[in-house]
């Protein structure tokens, strides 16, 4: 196997600078990955560290899909909000509605958890 490894890794070498970028891309779309990636997070790092950041207060908690256990799901979006069954059903079958808006960090990650241990997918914004 080191050997395989040795003509890859001779191969590789041979490769000009524009075939070498090619072969990136290539493999980008291949494996479905992104090699800029982790440059672009790390170089972001520092400038992000340098400015203060003001932390968020309030949070809608989304619900991005209602899971395969609907009902759970209903039942936990009318003891959040107090809603009836229909509007309950509705705001479960619609991507994208806000169960909660403009709430705390702890009630939108309670909701959260409550929501998802009932199979919905959720998204705090």
């Amino acid at each position: 196997m080191a050997a395989n490894l040795e003509k890859l890794v001779e191969s590789l070498s041979a490769l000009s600078v524009l075939e070498a970028a090619e072969l990136v891309k290539a493999l980008e779309e291949k494996w479905g990955v992104s090699a800029a990636a982790p440059v672009a997070v790390a170089a972001a790092g520092p400038a992000v560290a340098a400015e203060p950041v003001e932390e968020k207060t309030e949070f809608d908690v989304v619900i991005k899909d209602a899971g395969p256990k609907k009902i759970e799901t209903i039942k936990v979006i009318r003891t959040l909000t107090s809603l009836g069954l229909g509007e309950a059903k509705a705001l479960a079958e619609t991507a994208g509605g806000k169960v909660l808006s403009a709430v705390g960090k702890e009630a939108a990650m309670d909701a959260k958890k409550k929501l998802e241990e009932a199979g919905a997918v959720i998204e705090i914004a």
